[in-house]
């Protein structure tokens, strides 16, 4: 099972799992990420030229999008994450800005087409009042009638696949052990996680323990939540499928698509 902790808003906890973060992830479908966003933007008939990918990580979504020559800007709240971003971002001599910011509290950015967060990112954003929040400050970096795309874990997939679970995985290099636990809330969610990691230099293995939070909502609150920053919703969905309305509760993850209603 993949390892889906993309980097948290509310804690340093990513400073070390940073540099095996792409290890650990090296399964994930990045290719159909980017691929959702570009149907999504599509379906709009509308030209798109800038893109905001929020809680981007290594930059893994960020530079295939910047290859496809959208104008990209990352956020994201670890500094380590985005050395790792920047660096691959100038392999490929890619220009794409990076900054470090906390989602709940943007400042700074106008005017963009569209907003991405993926990897369930926001279910990193366990309170309803710091949600509420970061769906205001997304209203206000876009520009009218700009998309707003991310993803969350639905109810019924933390309930039955990820709750009182063990994962573990081994590769040459990492291994780890993770435990996920129920909260005293609805989808919320506990993660501890051990890592092993193998030092270079000597062959020997170092130990890292990780914790992170996460809760999910009702689809029906994130509409609400989305209509009260002046949003209306464009598309539903599950697992990457891009018809709409085409919802498998039981998927490990539900797409929104928002957009942003007229200022005129």
């Amino acid at each position: 099972m993949d390892l889906n902790l993309e980097s948290s808003e509310n804690d340093y906890e990513y400073e070390q799992l940073a540099y095996y973060y792409d290890v650990l992830m090296e399964d994930a479908p990045y290719d159909k990420w980017e691929s959702f966003t570009k149907a999504m933007i599509a379906q709009t008939g509308k030209p798109v030229s800038s893109i905001i990918d929020l809680g981007c990580g290594t930059g893994q979504i960020t530079t295939r999008l910047a290859k496809s020559g959208y104008r990209m800007t990352g956020v994201d709240y670890s500094s380590d994450m985005l050395t790792i971003a920047h660096e691959r971002a100038a392999r490929q001599r890619l220009n794409v800005q990076f900054i470090q910011q906390d989602l709940r509290m943007l400042e700074g950015f106008r005017h963009y087409d569209v907003a991405i967060s993926y990897c369930d990112v926001l279910n990193y954003i366990t309170g309803e009042d710091e949600l509420r929040s970061v769906f205001q400050h997304v209203a206000t970096l876009l520009k009218s009638e700009g998309l707003f795309i991310f993803d969350i874990h639905s109810l019924d997939y933390v309930h039955n696949y990820l709750t009182n679970q063990t994962f573990a995985d081994v590769t040459d290099d990492v291994a780890y052990v993770w435990f996920c636990s129920a909260g005293d809330e609805e989808g919320e969610m506990h993660h501890d996680l051990t890592l092993f990691a193998r030092d270079k230099s000597n062959g020997q293995y170092v130990r890292f323990d990780e914790y992170h939070h996460q809760r999910t909502y009702p689809v029906t609150f994130y509409k609400q939540l989305l209509d009260e920053a002046g949003f209306d919703i464009q598309h539903l969905s599950s697992n990457f499928s891009i018809q709409d309305n085409a919802i498998d509760e039981m998927g490990e993850r539900l797409f929104i698509t928002a957009i942003k209603r007229s200022e005129e």
